[in-house]
């Protein structure tokens, strides 16, 4: 992010960030799984310029589901800026376009739980973050991964006047984060790991509540912490912080962070349906990254009070919707994230990361 950006929109005061309860302001679920939403699409949308995407571009094409709408639920974080598309996808008629009726069911427990309630059939799919599913989905549970949604959305943050200004200084540091088990820290762990640096060892990790990491970095408890989007990039706007990475530096920049799951009855058993789905998403993805500030007022309603229009446009523009892999190029990404989470010693060594992409993907545009 360059400094314009971070400059962009009205500067917040961090005490008024903290005292707003940014973590407060998400959609409030309901357990493991929150009430389902509802939504009255205003019309079909407008045909998305797919010129940019041809890797879509047939698979778009495919006729819709034919009889009566099939109704399926799809499992979210309401909180997540980065899955936008979402709401994208019914306000403007994404599903419907292919005769799909879609019940949403916001979701705040542990993976293993949505992964278990995908492969149980009390949710028909669900997206989320890669480097989160993929140790549970080591495990064996009936769910597949049709698609990549996107890239970016994880951020290493410090003070202003840190001394911390690249990922190796955090060499013999105290770090901050929600969970010790997040894609975040699985995600730059690996990118230490790359760095020659031991994750598990030259780096104190250390867990505080989501919307108080800030706060540790300015007790001087933590020399930088990690977040993710819309919390991150809020907290970039104020001056006295400062972002030290990204999971878009390098080779991750075209790489998605979000995938796609799957019940794996539904694809063994209606792939059209499946598939049905999977291009919904990815037409609503494209649109996303074709009209960001439509796709910001579509996802203000699950916004944080703080961020403004012009906020969550930046973060729609920040993020990769334009890259969402299927087939071989996600399997491929797939065994390279796999690969990765072994080097941390997440995976255990004796994955065979080749097969273990090949059972949990899926190319629904292959029937």
């Amino acid at each position: 992010m360059n400094d314009d950006d971070k400059r962009d929109g009205s500067r917040l005061d961090r005490r008024h960030l903290l005292q707003a309860g940014l973590a407060a302001a998400f959609a409030a679920p309901l357990g493991a799984f929150g009430a389902a939403q509802a939504f009255a699409p205003r019309t079909i949308a407008p045909g998305v310029d797919l010129s940019e995407f041809p890797l879509c571009r047939t698979a778009s094409d495919v006729p819709a589901l034919t009889g009566a709408p099939r109704k399926l639920k799809l499992s979210w974080n309401a909180g997540a800026v980065c899955l936008a598309p979402v709401p994208v996808a019914i306000e403007h008629g994404f599903f419907q376009k292919h005769n799909l009726d879609i019940e949403l069911i916001n979701y705040s427990g542990s993976t293993d739980q949505l992964l278990e309630a995908i492969a149980t059939g009390k949710s028909d799919a669900g997206l989320g973050m890669a480097l989160r599913w993929l140790k549970p989905l080591e495990q064996g549970f009936d769910v597949k991964i049709a698609a990549g949604t996107h890239g970016g959305c994880m951020r290493v943050l410090t003070r202003a006047d840190s001394s911390v200004s690249k990922l190796a200084d955090l060499k013999g540091k105290i770090v901050a984060v929600g969970d010790l088990g997040g894609p975040d820290k699985n995600f730059f762990s690996i990118q230490l790991a790359k760095l020659g640096i031991d994750p598990n060892k030259d780096v104190d990790w250390r867990a505080y509540p989501g919307n108080l990491l800030n706060v540790a970095v300015e007790k001087g408890e933590v020399q930088a912490f990690l977040s993710s989007d819309p919390l991150g990039y809020l907290w970039l706007k104020d001056s006295q912080y400062k972002e030290v990475a990204s999971n878009l530096d390098g080779e991750y920049r075209d790489k998605s962070c979000c995938i796609l799951g799957l019940r794996g009855s539904l694809v063994r058993e209606e792939p059209l349906v499946a598939r049905a789905l999977t291009q919904a998403l990815l037409d609503a993805a494209m649109f996303t990254a074709q009209n960001p500030s439509v796709t910001a007022k579509s996802f203000q309603p699950y916004a944080p009070k703080t961020a403004s229009l012009t906020d969550i446009e930046g973060m729609v523009r920040y993020h990769t919707h334009h890259h969402h892999p299927v087939g071989e190029v996600l399997k491929r990404e797939l065994k390279a994230y796999a690969d990765d989470l072994k080097s941390v010693q997440v995976f255990k060594q004796s994955t065979d990361t080749a097969r273990f992409a090949e059972r949990i993907y899926v190319d629904v545009f292959a029937v």
